[in-house]
């Protein structure tokens, strides 16, 4: 997509760009969704850390990583509902956080 004229609101309107479609193999894909925390997840977490309001709590948020080894997490399972953007700068921290933990494991 690029972004085009202003529409009406004054916002640029998203435009497809013929011929960007690619395919990207990949062995897993990892669907992330939600507004809020799943309890079932620290019921079902031995000794994973969470805060008062049932948030997954991190030993070290420069790379997303909670207090049990190789488990990374963000988005609102650690902040609560917040931006898209926040949660896609706590997926980039996790993703380096996940990179160095396997190539260093």
């Amino acid at each position: 997509m690029t972004l085009g004229e202003p529409d009406a609101s004054g916002r640029n309107k998203p435009v497809p760009i013929e011929g960007s479609e690619f395919q990207l193999e990949a062995d897993a894909v990892i669907i992330a969704l939600g507004s809020g925390t799943n309890p079932l997840i620290a019921q079902n977490t031995e000794d994973l850390k969470t805060d008062s309001r049932g948030h997954i709590a991190l030993s070290d948020a420069d790379i997303q990583k909670t207090n049990k080894r190789g488990v990374f997490a963000g988005g609102d399972i650690v902040t609560g509902a917040a931006t898209v953007i926040s949660a896609m700068g706590a997926g980039k921290k996790a993703a380096l956080g996940i990179h160095d933990y396997v190539m260093n494991k």
